[in-house]
């Protein structure tokens, strides 16, 4: 069987796909790893990512074009993936990005990671460019229908597939993304007294949620703790005392993940209160670290996290407020909290992750 993975519109760091992209990586590496079943692996990649895909196992063939030009892209991805697969000869081919292509030379197989445009054409309508958000939407649900098979990483977001696409369920496969363990290193010992929270400038990451629930644990506590926020520049735009914004330290991105790391593991809690979420990757994180993790309840991360974290509504300040001074207080087990969240983890180590892939792009037809 030859398998061909499209990944020429992979680039890392350019757009909003760096989940992505790691996935992808990840999985071209772990199929990569085990070739025995008697298929061949193709990746279609491109000049930028070469050094990453191009691996033992695997071939690797350079596609022609600039991935970066979205023009280029959208033809790529509607036509010329088909066509080129079709004369390679393959017997399926998957793409990790979510888009089938359109016109169905082959088998196929997508991965549809999430319905999160559709969520904001409901919530947030013109936040994005609305014909940018309405075809992005109409490729979603036309992949999830056409594709041969669709496979997507939590029972959160094939329940939104279903619901936008109105496609067989028979036909979706839930495969957990794996986790990439972190470098063993020796991190400070003693836990820092300060709330570290992840967003981003976006509304479905919440920003808004962390500071608002942050002035209300103020409201809670004589012994306040300060905030540390990772992805917005400040809090300006919040409408915060400034006795309590005095107390928030924001920091737009973090370059090195021995930095991010360092800083999660010397956290007294871990703040993750997004809006919605195809898988949720913040969470694992600090669980691997050994952070207790206040976490929100919404879409795919009560799955994800599982019990191994105080799952709280975003929207409900104050009683994100009561969770945060019960974990900061240690009103609540946080060993025992952290011991739970090591143990749930193991749930995607990446070679159970592998095995599904395998189940379903080789062994299903």
């Amino acid at each position: 069987m030859r398998l061909i993975i499209d990944c020429f519109k992979l680039v890392k760091g350019a757009g909003k796909s760096i989940g992505i992209y790691n996935l992808a990586l990840n999985l071209v590496r772990e199929l990569a790893a085990d070739t025995g079943g008697g298929y061949e692996i193709i990746v279609l990649g491109n000049a930028y990512n070469r050094a990453d895909f191009d691996v033992e196992g695997i071939r690797f063939v350079e596609v022609n074009g600039n991935p970066l030009n979205k023009l280029s892209c959208i033809f790529w991805e509607l036509f010329v993936v088909s066509v080129t697969a079709r004369r390679m000869k393959a017997d399926k081919v998957l793409f990790p990005r979510g888009y089938a292509s359109m016109l169905h030379l082959t088998k196929e197989c997508v991965i549809i990671h999430d319905m999160i445009p559709f969520y904001y054409h409901e919530n947030f309508p013109g936040y994005f460019n609305r014909l940018e958000n309405f075809y992005i939407m109409w490729r979603l649900r036309a992949s999830a229908r056409k594709a041969d098979q669709v496979i997507t990483i939590s029972e959160a977001s094939k329940k939104d597939i279903l619901k936008y696409s109105h496609t067989n369920a028979d036909r979706i496969t839930v495969i957990y993304n794996g986790y990439n363990a972190i470098e063993n290193r020796q991190y400070e010992e003693a836990k820092e007294p300060y709330i570290l929270a992840m967003t981003s400038g976006l509304p479905h990451k919440n920003a808004i949620g962390i500071v608002k629930s942050y002035a209300a644990y103020c409201r809670l506590t004589e012994k306040l703790v300060p905030l540390k926020i990772i992805g917005i520049e400040d809090v300006s735009q919040f409408d915060v005392d400034k006795d309590i914004s005095g107390n928030i330290t924001c920091i737009k991105y973090v370059e090195k993940d021995v930095q991010l790391h360092q800083m999660i593991y010397a956290a007294k809690a871990f703040l993750f209160l997004s809006l919605a979420e195809g898988f949720g990757f913040p969470p694992i994180e600090a669980m691997q670290l050994g952070t207790p993790v206040i976490c929100s309840d919404r879409s795919s991360l009560p799955e994800v996290v599982a019990e191994a974290a105080v799952c709280v509504d975003p929207e409900d300040y104050d009683r994100v407020a009561e969770a945060i001074k019960r974990v900061v207080d240690n009103a609540i087990d946080t060993d025992e909290l952290c011991r739970k969240g090591k143990a749930n983890i193991a749930r995607f180590d990446w070679k159970k992750t592998g095995r599904k892939y395998r189940e379903v792009l080789f062994e299903w037809n």
